[in-house]
């Protein structure tokens, strides 16, 4: 063999096991992913209050298993899903400009509706199953079971929204993508009722806890799932307008929400304190599922793997 030819034959060796190397890293033993959203709880009655006195499940049971990010900004349900920051009717009234996580999912992997889904106490909520691109426009869109029995309209209490939750975790075939929303916080909190506003922080704590449980349970989704335990904002810091009562402006109490991440490729009783957004967790999910995303303008969460091993 020639120098040059034997040059050749090495060079080329070198690429492919460099390719196969760089292809080993992107393997990830996660195949579902959930993503959970406790709606409009404020910091500093969450992680803000070290003694974790309305979420100890979360900070307790939770938290050592997976990546917390405190640093964690919004805003809301629609970056969440498309990767895009828009501002879009509070009233469920106006759909998304751009494709979901979801949408992309169902196309690129000829998925069923099922296979990618949309739970949520809030009816309105049911616009995140589609939106105003032509390209798009009632194409691909994911299963959507929100509101009371899944009417798309109305607000049904969370507990109700959990049985079926839970019964869709603990199918022989779960779907690939979920999207779970509970509302028992926001709601309480716009009613100005701080006593029952707290009561829903702890509810949600205890229904994030039973969702890990259900996957842990469920044989095809234990050591396969990434659950993302997030919230779509916050709430007036103590002393701005009316507190707790409402949200949407840029003070901090509305825009620092927390980032929950546990699952078998997630390092476990790991802080992050540099800051990351809501737009960053579906380009995360898209890179873990070697996902075509071209539209989402997120970030890939390096941090969370290259911190700790």
């Amino acid at each position: 063999m020639t120098r040059i030819t034997m040059g050749f034959y090495l060079l080329m060796m070198g690429v492919t096991f460099t390719g196969l190397s760089q292809e080993k890293q992107l393997q990830y033993q996660s195949e579902y992913f959930v993503i959970l959203v406790i709606d409009g709880p404020r910091y500093t009655e969450t992680y803000g209050d070290t003694a974790c006195t309305y979420i100890p499940n979360l900070c307790n049971t939770l938290m050592p298993q997976g990546t917390f990010f405190s640093n964690f900004r919004n805003p809301g349900h629609t970056a969440l899903m498309t990767g895009v920051y828009q501002r879009i009717s509070n009233v469920g009234a106006g759909l998304p400009r751009n494709p979901s996580l979801f949408q992309y999912y169902i196309k690129e992997r000829n998925a069923m509706s099922s296979d990618a889904q949309i739970i949520a106490s809030k009816g309105k909520l049911n616009v995140l199953s589609n939106t105003k691109n032509k390209h798009w426009k009632n194409k691909f869109r994911p299963y959507s079971y929100c509101g009371p029995n899944g009417n798309g309209l109305d607000y049904g209490p969370d507990r109700e929204t959990m049985v079926k939750v839970k019964e869709t975790l603990s199918g022989t075939e779960p779907p690939h993508l979920m999207l779970v929303n509970l509302l028992g916080v926001d709601v309480n909190g716009h009613g100005n009722d701080w006593k029952k506003y707290l009561d829903n922080i702890k509810y949600t704590d205890a229904y994030a806890l039973e969702i890990w449980n259900t996957i842990q349970a469920n044989p095809r989704l234990k050591d396969k799932t990434t659950l993302f335990i997030t919230n779509d904002h916050g709430r007036h810091t103590e002393g701005h307008k009316n507190g707790f009562v409402n949200h949407g402006d840029g003070c901090d109490g509305c825009r620092h929400i927390s980032l929950l991440v546990l699952g078998p490729d997630i390092p476990k009783n790991q802080e992050i304190t540099s800051e990351a957004e809501m737009i960053d967790i579906p380009s995360t999910i898209a890179e873990m599922m070697h996902l075509h995303f071209p539209t989402g303008t997120g970030r890939f969460l390096t941090e969370i793997f290259t911190l700790k091993k």
